[in-house]
């Protein structure tokens, strides 16, 4: 079963989607936990962007190998991953290099519906292709992925609570660890508090800042926000001098590291002007208007401050993220406070709705299967039985259940 997005802005409809098996580099995943991230609304909702439907949505996520295709040898069926929105194919120029995050072959492409193998998609209804998102499309009960994006990790690592490492707390915590680099005892300023924002706050933490200071125009982030090592709010909207200024007040003239999270060019600039001259770095996470142009007179970078820019906190998915989990099993990493909703997968329509009201941080979505069932193979077909389902109040109940899938559909 699968989430399929029909249109814009329409509610998405559960559908028996037919899967074909993995192709060459690719990988069959059973998808067991799922994460919704704005990205997903964003292009659910076809704004400011070419719309492409009909689509599965999803891209943070964790699940097991259910299958392999020819060409994949470092991943075996019963392993447990994490698919992810960009890609590691470790031959090209940006993979070999120590410095770049950024794959020739499986960079981040929003308009892409279909594998790279041969350009058709792995997902049809009544012979009528669904299109792929990111290279992921975790809202399938089963999805395909190519290899480069697949990241194994620990099977001991909870899955409803690693999968938020597929996208926007790896691209938080990264930017502030990975390229703000503070030192322990710096000072920090986050601009914008939502979960990438906050995933950046806790990278601050985790590095030792004596300071972090939260800037958002939502004051009632500002509670939550304590709760990832935030000491300091501002909300621009006080102020009547510019969001910098007060900041460089604050702090004596200006702090060590900044970390912008929101894509508004105007606190890119702010993030920028607030940090310390001679050795002041500041690191922009969010994406602008495609329109927008960053200005700031040249004196700001003569005067020694360090303008940066991340992607996916410059992490490499197949070989980082794995330590990244390891950090969240040792303990070194917190993300259970990240994830404020439970819901069954029935109810993604009702995460959306908390998403659009602001109301999330991280929403993981639970599909009615959820831990590997008791199967046999029978004929070419997986016979499932005596599943467990999640009950709508978190517990559980037992229900005996037997049907037959096909390999290569839901």
């Amino acid at each position: 079963m699968s989430r399929v997005a029909w249109e814009s802005g329409k509610p998405l409809s559960i559908e028996e989607v037919e899967v074909a098996p993995p192709q060459k580099n690719e990988v069959s995943i059973k998808i067991l936990f799922t994460s919704l991230c704005h990205t997903d609304v964003y292009f659910w909702d076809a704004k400011g962007q070419n719309p492409l439907f009909p689509r599965i949505l999803g891209h943070e996520a964790g699940g097991i190998v259910e299958s392999v295709g020819e060409g994949v040898t470092d991943l075996k069926p019963g392993d447990h991953v994490l698919p992810i929105f960009t890609g590691e194919c470790k031959e090209c120029a940006h993979c070999l290099s120590e410095e770049s995050n950024m794959c020739n072959l499986l960079r981040i492409n929003t308009d892409r519906g279909e594998m790279i193998h041969d350009g058709k998609s792995r997902f049809s209804i009544n012979g009528k292709p669904i299109y792929h998102f990111l290279g992921t499309s975790t809202f399938s009960e089963y999805t395909v992925v190519h290899v480069g994006q697949v990241a194994k990790i620990n099977p001991d690592a909870p899955l409803d609570k690693v999968c938020v490492l597929s996208c926007g707390m790896s691209t938080g915590f990264g930017a502030t660890v990975n390229v703000a680099k503070p030192k322990k005892g710096q000072s920090v300023a986050i601009f914008g508090l939502g979960a990438v924002g906050l995933a950046a706050a806790e990278g601050a933490r985790v590095s030792g800042a004596s300071r972090i200071i939260g800037v958002d125009l939502n004051p009632s982030r500002f509670e939550q926000a304590k709760k990832f090592g935030v000491t300091d709010f501002v909300n621009p909207k006080d102020h009547h001098k510019p969001v910098q200024e007060v900041i460089a007040e604050m702090t004596g003239g200006g702090v060590d590291r900044s970390v912008e999270c929101t894509g508004s060019i105007q606190a890119m600039i702010s993030a920028f002007e607030c940090v310390h001259d001679g050795w002041g770095v500041a690191v922009l996470v969010g994406v602008p208007n495609k329109d927008d142009a960053f200005k700031t007179h040249p004196v700001n970078l003569l005067n020694e401050r360090t303008l940066k820019g991340t992607f996916f906190g410059n992490y490499k998915p197949r070989t980082d993220i794995p330590t990244v989990v390891e950090k969240y099993m040792n303990k070194e990493l917190e993300l259970d406070k990240f994830i404020t909703h439970s819901v069954p997968f029935s109810e993604i329509n009702k995460a959306f709705e908390l998403m659009l009201a602001g109301e999330e941080l991280r929403i993981a979505k639970r599909w009615s299967m959820l831990f590997p069932c008791k199967s046999e193979l029978v004929g070419g077909k997986v016979r499932m039985e005596d599943l467990k389902f999640h009950t709508a109040d978190g517990g559980w109940m037992a229900m005996e259940y037997g049907r037959s899938v096909s390999n290569d559909s839901v």
